[in-house]
């Protein structure tokens, strides 16, 4: 599917739902209140992923009593992060507003949001402060993950999960999400060299509905950051991140040989008495191993770009480059 053309000026909203059949008239109504208050024409996807309540037949409904109003639906689940990222996909704006449908987020923050960006930012993240969740369950796992994933990334956030952000739509062209990636944008924009902050938001205890989070999520998430950060780290010299692990075998299987060597010679322990021999055999196998599957990615990197056409830069914008020279 192609992209959408983007319109200056324009918002898109977008909002996933699955199962919030009782939440989808009061998002509506402050859906519409809000955007009567911003100066910019504003347009609101709602993608159902596969709901198998009434949010279907509620969402088909006000789609048609206001166009502002747009829907895609999925012909299964398959998840918030793709639904995300079909809307990003057909949002229209040049800036980009994801939130939640369950009404913990408050529409009434996207202007703080809109007017945090007019200083110059790419990327406004929420920050649910005073959280409304469960302290054992959410809370305290969520911010465990945002500890770590500020650690890891570089980019220190106190609320990854805060689905509220605003996004500069251009920011987000070529970026594709898959897992649970869809909160790991801000680092691929900082990455990118976008400006990126955050800010206090409201957040609501859930009114209707069940949530669709558990503890499980944690561990997708620290998955789902470690492939982000080697698509943006090391997509085009993948050899660096194999050859590393290479390297630390070699290492490995260095020092154990020398220690074999030492117990041999000055305490007369025989190789067959330690697992020594066989630590340096397997390190030696595997160290080439890690060789070999980062000369075959570097091979299969060079075959991605060149079939495509695809270069290995970004560029933001040019200027002058229609003006010719005498």
């Amino acid at each position: 599917m192609t992209e959408a053309v983007r319109r200056p000026g324009k918002i898109s909203i977008v909002i996933p739902i699955f199962n919030e059949e009782d939440n989808i008239e009061p998002l509506y109504a402050a859906l519409v209140k809000v955007s009567s208050t911003l100066d910019r024409d504003v347009e609101v996807i709602l993608v159902d992923d596969g709901s198998t309540d009434q949010s279907r037949k509620r969402l088909e409904r006000l789609a048609a009593s206001d166009p502002r109003f747009k829907v895609i639906a999925f012909a299964r689940n398959c998840g918030q992060t793709a639904a995300m990222m079909a809307g990003i996909d057909a949002a229209e704006g040049d800036i980009i507003v994801p939130m939640d449908g369950d009404l913990q987020n408050d529409p009434a923050d996207i202007p703080h949001l809109l007017a945090k960006m007019e200083e110059g930012f790419d990327v406004v993240s929420g920050w649910r402060r005073d959280r409304q969740d469960n302290a054992l369950f959410r809370n305290f796992p969520s911010r465990l993950a945002n500890l770590l994933i500020s650690w890891l990334s570089g980019l220190s956030l106190h609320d990854y999960g805060c689905t509220l952000k605003a996004y500069r739509a251009d920011l987000l062209r070529g970026f594709r999400l898959y897992g649970e990636m869809h909160r790991f944008i801000p680092i691929y924009a900082a990455w990118q060299g976008g400006r990126v902050t955050e800010m206090p938001v409201m957040h609501h205890p859930r009114r209707a509905g069940k949530s669709k989070y558990g503890l499980e999520r944690v561990f997708k998430v620290v998955l789902d950051l470690l492939l982000v950060k080697f698509l943006t780290r090391y997509e085009t010299k993948p050899i660096y991140v194999f050859g590393g692990a290479a390297v630390a075998f070699f290492a490995l299987g260095f020092f154990a040989g020398i220690y074999a060597l030492w117990l041999k010679f000055a305490d007369g322990i025989t190789f067959i008495q330690t697992p020594l021999p066989l630590l340096v055999s397997l390190c030696a196998i595997t160290g080439t191993m890690c060789i070999l599957m980062g000369l075959l990615a570097e091979l299969m990197v060079r075959i991605y770009f060149e079939s495509q056409s695809k270069r290995i830069y970004d560029v933001r914008y040019r200027l002058n480059f229609d003006v010719k020279s005498n």
